[in-house]
């Protein structure tokens, strides 16, 4: 009997040391495999070529940019104040926007012929709009855009530069 026990316990100090080196064996291989998948991800996802980095222009050279909108060939185009209501039933609100197109000088006349087109065109957008987008901080760069956009169709796309929003009010 007791050396039936004595090689039990061999046996399960055997396993356990056979167990503890499996582990370290494991954790070799693990090792070996995480270093390789990390050789291999930055090996072949580096950039083949020197990435250029930005460098600061010469004192005395101008970077080079976009062209100005505000030169001196672009008038403005104010149209009239556009009244707004909003919303359903006894609470009823209003918006009141005041627009101004940005157009070459040379067709500014052009643009002032325009004008009712341009209001009905921004009055038919406007009046789609929920009240609760206007009153989302995020809504007031898409509201230009807009109004931008359908400047062009009305337009063209080298007469209107852009619209400006000089008076915003939601009450």
């Amino acid at each position: 009997m007791d050396d039936e026990r004595d090689t039990a316990a061999q046996n399960g100090k055997g396993n356990t040391s056979s167990k503890g080196g499996n582990i370290l064996v494991s954790s070799a291989i693990l090792a070996v495999v995480c270093g390789a998948a990390s050789f291999a991800m930055v090996y072949f996802l580096a950039p083949s070529e020197a990435s250029e980095s930005a460098a600061c222009p010469a004192p005395g050279a101008m970077a080079a940019g976009p062209a100005p909108l505000a030169s001196a060939d672009t008038s403005y185009v104010e149209l009239e104040d556009m009244l707004i209501a909003v919303g359903d039933g006894a609470d009823n609100r209003y918006v009141k926007l005041r627009a101004v197109v940005m157009t070459p000088t040379a067709s500014a006349a052009d643009v002032e012929g325009a004008a009712p087109m341009l209001t009905d065109a921004f009055l038919t957008y406007l009046r789609a709009i929920d009240i609760s987008d206007f009153e989302a901080e995020s809504f007031y760069p898409d509201l230009k855009e807009q109004l931008s956009r359908r400047a062009e169709l009305v337009l063209g796309a080298e007469r209107a530069r852009g619209v400006l929003i000089t008076e915003f009010m939601l009450r």
